[in-house]
């Protein structure tokens, strides 16, 4: 009766004793019949109720009450506000194809919630809730915030904690400080504005998808990030403010991203990933203006970039994993923009690390990035990094020749070495030569000797400086000449090769 009236007046029928060990939800504390609500009733009041009073808005609002039985409104329509706070579910509660205008259960604990297709007006809120065999969410359509914040959620008999395929939440999606038990499946789901995970555990080792949500759309910005904590527990919505104590995000499992699309970033700050070494946080083909990846490095599993496009990367060089850790084919960004220190020697490491088989693709990127950007020393470093790494894979007649080409000019990317070798051998050249003049082919027709114009003929490949072809080099001088004429080729060819690849790029 007492129910009923609180109904009709929309005031909210409070069951609890004061003494906190007694009125928690979770706890192992019996309560007795006194505090207890068969599920009919509530489903009644929620589906058929009795008109306000005059001047009221009726609404469901109970605090401290067991519900017995199963709370089943599938397929109804509620039009009353309802909020659960502080309650107990003997059942699982059933509320698959209903409509409500706005859903609070509130720090309650319930066996299973069935709300696959749920409709929602306005919210839909699971802060602190237990929910011991997992959430169904499938399709469901939630008008404005979902809030799971500090829920725990542990596994249904398929290893999955919640099940959200096709969700779609037209505000923000909350989870903040949730600890998940089992696999978060949020395949092609869409929120509106942002999803945060800031703080929150998520482990599954029964299987090897911590959060699995390929396809996913979030319109502003996806938070892996910590979250404050603070006493009693809260949580903002907002990046903790500095010197605040804080929960990291942390995953024991692998992460399915693929193909989602994130309307202005996707933030992995401070983020830590416990994986085994088949588990993958996987980003492939993901498309965000900015890539907040300065998490921790993971121990092991690998982390997959492939064909995703980012236009910012900030990144810090303690967060990508070692050699064999990271995977970057078709990986394709437009801004670097490194937090700390970032050295080019470790930038090139980072890309090496990324291709245990040689891979020019993301050198070249690397290298357009740092061109773009004004960079050009550092890109004609990457690209000199890039042929000797491919040097690696050339027959040994290739190794030599990339070694010479290496040792002589950089493979054309340093051309100043080119003018000291030229210059070196036109100095022993010259000074070989002034020791001695060879005869003359034909007499008489041989313009006046000059050793050090000589020794430049030979050097220069193509340009004719009229002492060439008028003297006859015999002996070992023959084999000077020989010598000297391979080295200008070898210094022309490479210098030639360099500089077409460099107008090729430029």
């Amino acid at each position: 009766m007492y129910m009923w009236q609180a109904f009709r007046n929309g005031s909210r029928f409070d069951a609890t004793v004061g003494d906190a060990e007694i009125d928690d939800p979770h706890g192992g504390r019996p309560w007795g019949a006194e505090r207890s609500v068969r599920a009919r009733v509530v489903c009644l009041l929620m589906l058929d109720g009795p008109p306000a009073l005059h001047g009221r808005v009726s609404s469901i609002k109970l605090k401290g009450i067991q519900i017995t039985g199963t709370l089943d409104v599938a397929g109804g329509s509620v039009t009353p506000y309802v909020e659960l706070e502080g309650c107990r579910f003997e059942n699982e509660v059933l509320l698959p194809e209903s409509r409500f205008t706005t859903l609070r259960m509130v720090n309650c604990s319930i066996p299973r919630l069935e709300a696959a297709r749920l409709h929602t007006e306005g919210d839909l809120h699971l802060p602190r809730c237990h929910v011991h065999r997992g959430i169904r969410l499938t399709d469901a359509h939630i008008g404005t915030d979902l809030l799971l914040n500090q829920a725990v959620v542990h596994r249904d008999r398929r290893g999955r904690s919640v099940i959200a395929d096709g969700l779609t939440v037209a505000q923000d999606l909350q989870a903040e400080l949730m600890e998940s038990h089992g696999e978060i499946s949020l395949r092609g789901a869409q929120v509106g504005v942002s999803l945060s995970l800031r703080g929150s555990l998520l482990s599954n080792p029964y299987g090897s998808m911590a959060l699995n949500a390929p396809q996913l759309t979030v319109e502003r910005t996806l938070y892996l990030t910590p979250a404050a904590l603070s006493n009693p527990q809260v949580t903002s919505g907002a990046t903790p403010a500095r010197g605040v104590r804080v929960q990291r995000f942390e995953c024991h499992g692998g992460i399915r991203l693929n193909d989602g699309r994130f309307g202005d970033a996707l933030d992995l700050e401070k983020a830590r990933f416990v994986m085994e070494n088949e588990q993958e946080v996987s980003l492939r083909r993901i498309q965000v203006p900015e890539l907040r990846f300065l998490g921790e490095r993971p121990q092991r599993g690998k982390m997959v970039l492939s064909g995703a496009k980012v236009v910012n990367l900030i990144d810090k060089s303690t967060s990508w994993p070692g050699p064999g850790g990271l995977s970057v084919a078709g990986f394709a960004y437009e801004n670097l923009i490194p937090s700390g220190s970032f050295p080019l020697v470790r930038r090139i490491a980072w890309v090496a690390a990324a291709t245990p088989e040689y891979s020019p693709e993301p050198y070249e990127m690397l290298a357009g990035v740092l061109r773009n950007s004004g960079e050009d020393a550092d890109a004609r470093e990457v690209l000199l990094a890039k042929q000797r790494r491919r040097r690696e894979t050339l027959t040994v007649p290739g190794r030599i020749w990339g070694h010479v080409q290496d040792w002589t000019v950089a493979y054309g990317y340093r051309p100043g070495r080119a003018a000291v070798w030229m210059a070196f051998l036109w100095a022993v050249g010259a000074l070989v030569f002034s020791q001695h003049q060879p005869p003359e082919i034909k007499d008489g027709e041989s313009p006046q000797w000059n050793a050090s114009l000589f020794a430049l003929d030979l050097l220069l490949p193509v340009i004719n400086l009229g002492q060439d072809g008028y003297w006859r080099l015999e002996d070992r001088w023959q084999w000077l000449g020989a010598i000297l004429v391979l080295l200008g080729w070898t210094l022309a060819t490479t210098v030639a090769a360099g500089a077409s690849r460099l107008l090729r790029r430029g």
